[in-house]
This record gives structure tokens, sequence and C-alpha cells, in this order.
């Protein structure tokens, strides 16, 4: 709670993108970036749903933002959540592995604590999804209040929902049916007008790990390999410097999915989960 909806942190950091889940894949990308204290790490959001292991991940992620609580920054997505998480996968989880959703019900009242955004070194600006147009700067993000079930609508809803759209200048309206997809002139204007130099957000899958937009000026880290145990894309951690330089560092899916992953899926699937279809 103490934690303001904007947090300011320093590089060097290590940013990571949705995991979903996918508990090996965080364990790997850990094994590559490094492990907690002696990495710091800003996690922009989607912990849960989708993947087998969301209990796993985000009660690792819980323990290590309480034992290193300024060297784990934990943002939130669009999936923590009690509505989508009631639809993709982490509410189902959590019944079959406890038998009732006191756990459920546990971590997503806790997500109404995570903070909506971080700023690194007053120069680049995180975010689970993306831009609002009720938002021109910094400060209308301090004053929301996001002690609350994610609404449908809103600067709030903009936050985790928003995409990026390389064909377009400005804001419209997005195919998922909350937020806004946003253009070139959206974030050169929000740069400028906030003194910063690039937006780092996650949200939507990148087969090769990650994508660079709108001539450096923003960046999607995806950090779930080999997304669902299906879809064969890459991941990526991205490794920002103190100096403001960034480094994708690409990996595949960690090897314990290759034994675990199928036999997994054949379990949940001869239990009638079908929230991976």
């Amino acid at each position: 709670m103490r934690e303001s909806n904007v947090v300011h942190i320093s590089a060097p950091v290590t940013v990571v993108g949705d995991i979903h889940g996918q508990f090996y894949d965080l364990i790997e990308l850990m094994r590559i970036g490094g492990y907690s204290p002696h990495t710091n790490y800003l996690f922009l959001g989607d912990y849960v749903d989708r993947g087998l292991f969301s209990v796993e991940t985000i009660s690792l992620l819980t323990c290590l933002k309480l034992r290193y609580p300024d060297r784990v920054q934990l943002i939130r997505g669009n999936h923590e959540s009690r509505a989508v998480t009631q639809t993709y996968g982490f509410y189902v989880e959590c019944l079959k592995k406890y038998g009732s959703p006191t756990v459920w019900t546990a971590f997503t009242d806790m997500f109404d604590y995570l903070t909506l955004s971080v700023v690194i070194d007053n120069r680049i600006f995180c975010v689970h999804g993306g831009l609002s147009p009720s938002i021109h700067t910094l400060d209308q993000i301090k004053i929301i209040d996001r002690f609350r079930e994610i609404p449908h609508e809103g600067p709030m809803a903009d936050l985790v929902w928003s995409d990026p759209d390389p064909g377009k200048e400005e804001f419209a309206i997005s195919p998922r049916g909350a937020g806004y997809t946003f253009g070139s002139q959206v974030v050169k204007k929000f740069l400028q007008m906030n003194d910063m130099q690039h937006i780092l957000r996650a949200h939507q899958l990148c087969m090769e790990g990650y994508s660079v937009l709108f001539d450096d000026e923003l960046s999607t880290v995806w950090s779930a390999p080999n997304y669902c145990y299906r879809c064969g894309n890459n991941a990526s951690i991205l490794e920002v410097g103190p100096n403001g330089q960034r480094h994708f560092n690409v990996f595949e899916a960690a090897p314990e999915n290759e034994r675990d992953g199928p036999l997994q899926i054949q379990n949940q699937e001869a239990r009638e989960v079908s929230y991976f279809l």
C-alpha cells in the first residue's frame, strides 16, 4: 500500500514481460538474468492464467517482493483481475489444487495493491499495456484509485489493456474490447510531455521475444516462451543499464517443460479444463 501508482527506480534493472503461469520458464529467465537479490527485477504483469503453474509463479514472485521490496517490482497486468482469472485458468487451478477458492481470493485481493507503473531513472516509462487518452502526465496516473478490481473502462483499464499500433498515429478503438490502440504521435506526445525517452510494456505475444516500434520510442517485452506450451515463440528479458542502454536477452522454453509440460496438459485436458483452447 505504501507504493505510489508511479514507482521510481534506478538502473541497472532487468525487465520481464508476461509469464502467465509458466513457472519453469520463470526459473529459466532467472538462471539467465541472475537471481535475486543480485539482479534487480521489474515484472510488467500477467503472472497468472493460461499456464499450468499460476499458483507457484505468483507465490514465488510474492515471496521475492516481500523479501527484497526495493529490488523486485511488480506491476499489475490485465490478468491480475478477479473477472479475467475466473475465465482464463487461475481460479480453476486454485480450486483443483486446494479444493476451495480461498487461495484465489487471497491473491486477487493482493492484486488490488500492485502498482500501475514504474519509471526507470526518470527516462523510461514502464507499464503493462499502454497509454490512455485520459492520461497526459504522470501526475494523472498518481491520483488513480487503484485499490480495486480493474474496471471495464477508464484510465486504469487503459494502462493494463491498451496496445501500440504501428499503422496508426493516434488513439483508436481496441479489438480487445477494452483499452485502446495508440500510434506514433501518441507516444511522441507522452514522452515529450513527461520529459522521457522510452516506453517499456508487455501484454502482446512477440514471436521473437520482443519488438521495438516508433523509431525506438517503445518496446514490448514478452517472457513466456512457447506460449501455452504450443506457440513456438521465443521469449526475452530486457536488461536496462545505468546509462539507459537496453539489451534484449532472448531465450527458449525451459527444458523442464519437455518433461512435464505434455503430461500436465494431458492431465488438465482429462479433467475437462478448457482454458488452453
